[in-house]
């Protein structure tokens, strides 16, 4: 099982498919076991790293609190461990919020960023899913499928057979039990997401930069990354048709990702 010890945890990863270094980062409560899917389009174009963020999956569960630099310094301490100076680096969801503290801290170790449904912090923070625990199941029911999507009510998915799909699929996720360990890791991987503010260092940024943005995300909307792409010099906005997890919705949305990384 590859593992590098840095800071103290051991840090769990993999590292798939061949061409320019590419580094992953994944979303909230998120592992490689569970979304390991999600990295074969890029691992078909890239040779990708990428791990089990501090808490979650094959990875320590320190004790907390955690802290946005932390995530950031683990993914700093695995790229020494690869050998990479700098590279590539797409995130999403909790894992873009990684990758900007990652890109303010170190600017010089990425070479061209996507930040895919994803929010800076501060007044444009990402809705705070920390405070769902005290919400019923059947709250969650409502609440969890349009945090997804803002267009899914229970009318929208009697109509919409591969969304109810997609929401489907996310609850039954969300309803499987965990470990207490496992539970704490996730609460504290919540918490510092709770706690992100990187809006007044974006300008520290110096790569080409794709922030792409669910029109219809009930947890990062379209105008957290429009904040996001006004304070990164060299920033494109995409909006693609979809919600949080618009680039299974738009077809347009993987192939420009990738293409925007590839770029030489």
């Amino acid at each position: 099982m590859p593992s590098v010890h840095a800071n103290g945890i051991d840090i769990y990863f993999e590292r798939r498919g061949s061409g320019p270094p590419l580094l992953w980062f994944n979303g909230s409560g998120a592992t490689l076991e569970l979304a390991g899917p999600m990295l074969d389009p890029y691992a078909a174009r890239f040779d990708v790293v990428a791990h089990d963020q501090r808490g979650l999956g094959k990875t320590s569960v320190p004790p907390g609190p955690y802290e946005m630099a932390d995530y950031a310094a683990d993914a700093a301490a695995l790229l020494d461990h690869v050998g990479w100076d700098s590279c590539r680096v797409v995130g999403t969801s909790f894992g873009g919020m990684v990758a900007q503290e990652l890109a303010v801290t170190w600017p010089e170790r990425v070479e061209r960023l996507a930040l895919v449904c994803t929010s800076p912090g501060g007044k444009f923070a990402a809705f705070g899913l920390h405070t769902l625990e005290s919400k019923s199941p059947d709250e969650m029911a409502v609440i969890g499928a349009t945090l997804l999507d803002t267009r899914f009510t229970p009318e929208w998915l009697a109509e919409h057979d591969d969304d109810r799909k997609i929401a489907e699929m996310v609850a039954q996720r969300r309803g499987v039990p965990v470990d207490p360990e496992v539970g704490r890791g996730q609460r504290e991987q919540l918490l510092a997401r709770s706690r992100l503010d990187v809006l007044d260092r974006l300008e520290r940024i110096t790569c080409p930069t794709l922030v792409a943005s669910g029109k219809y995300d009930g947890i990062s909307p379209p105008e957290n990354g429009a904040a996001i792409a006004e304070r990164v010099p060299d920033a494109t906005l995409r909006v693609y048709e979809g919600g949080h997890m618009f680039f299974g919705q738009d077809p347009a949305a993987m192939p420009e990702i990738l293409d925007f990384l590839a770029d030489e």
